[in-house]
């Protein structure tokens, strides 16, 4: 691969493949395919049994696959990882995957094809779906949703502080038919907004939150991480990027929950019934170093965590 192929800037690469803990004769799964930075490394690893899944939702980056990746060793799944339960139940791999790596959020060949409308910076459709194929697209969200709850997903989703005024001028826009583009809505945003940071795009946030309620990303990684626990054989590794503060919150608290001791009725004076842990935590939370921050930009606000299933439920 070239410098000129998205795959190259795969964020904490090396990080993450230790994370896995590769076995050559493992079962391993990609849930975010993107270009195949992390999946060609993965097979690079693998010997002649080991066996590598790799999901993606996008129609692109599943032809990417198709042409690109001739392994015998090697399948790819078109869809969504939050159905991950269910590939691993129709190939017979519940409980059996020895590794899983998600590297959340928008790929780069997403962010720099206008025509997908994901970035303020390119103009080009409201689209923002990671599978143009199913869903509304961000135009057509933005035109059914109320303002109220247009305020909330910005408050929540993009922590905007002016999203009661950002919520407004969009639905007026909307309610015009004035809002089809990218850099309609960035202008919108950018002249609703009565402050600017220094170092980021008025719109930064409000992009985010539309986003994230576009392709419903939070609930969706919740999901997968629960069928995770499922998937993972004893010892299987589970290694997850995110990139930003809402996605990082939900993978360390799952992780965190899942490798305590829980009692289900904590305020009773006889312990009625307790819940083992499922995962040990591996290590601290990675970041890049300053090397790949300056080699690849959106690669700052990545943090990679990882736990491992544990064998048999274990007193921790």
């Amino acid at each position: 691969m070239n410098a000129s192929d998205n795959a190259h800037f795969s964020v904490l690469l090396s990080e993450s493949l230790c994370a896995l803990n590769i076995k050559p004769d493992g079962v391993y799964i990609d849930g975010t395919f993107g270009r195949g930075g992390h999946s060609s490394e993965i097979l690079k690893q693998l010997g002649p049994n080991g066996r590598l899944l790799a999901i993606d939702q996008d129609p692109e980056a599943v032809a990417y696959a198709q042409t690109h990746f001739v392994d015998p060793r090697f399948e790819m799944i078109y869809g969504s990882f939050e159905h991950l339960d269910d590939y691993c139940q129709a190939r017979g791999l519940s409980g059996k995957i020895d590794g899983l790596l998600l590297d959340l959020g928008v790929s780069s060949p997403q962010l720099d094809q206008a025509e997908r409308g994901f970035s303020f910076m390119r103009n080009g459709p409201l689209d923002m779906r990671m599978n143009p194929n199913q869903g509304l697209s961000a135009r057509e969200w933005l035109v059914q949703v109320d303002e109220k709850t247009l305020k909330l997903v910005l408050q929540n989703y993009g922590e905007e502080r002016f999203s009661g005024r950002i919520a407004r001028v969009i639905k007026e826009a909307t309610a015009a038919g004035a809002l089809d583009t990218t850099k309609q809505l960035a202008d919108l945003v950018e002249r609703a907004s009565p402050k600017k940071d220094k170092h980021k795009h008025p719109a930064t946030r409000t992009f985010q939150a539309i986003r994230i309620a576009v392709n419903r990303e939070l609930e969706v990684l919740k999901n997968v991480l629960e069928a995770a626990l499922t998937v993972l054989a004893p010892e299987g590794r589970l290694a997850v990027i995110s990139f930003h503060s809402l996605e990082d919150r939900i993978v360390k608290v799952f992780m965190r929950d899942q490798s305590m001791i829980r009692d289900l009725f904590p305020d009773s004076p006889v312990q009625i019934e307790v819940i083992e842990p499922l995962l040990q935590r591996i290590g601290k939370p990675i970041f890049p170093s300053e090397q790949e921050c300056e080699l690849n930009a959106r690669s700052r606000s990545a943090v990679l965590r990882v736990a491992q299933r544990l064998a048999t439920p274990t007193l921790l």
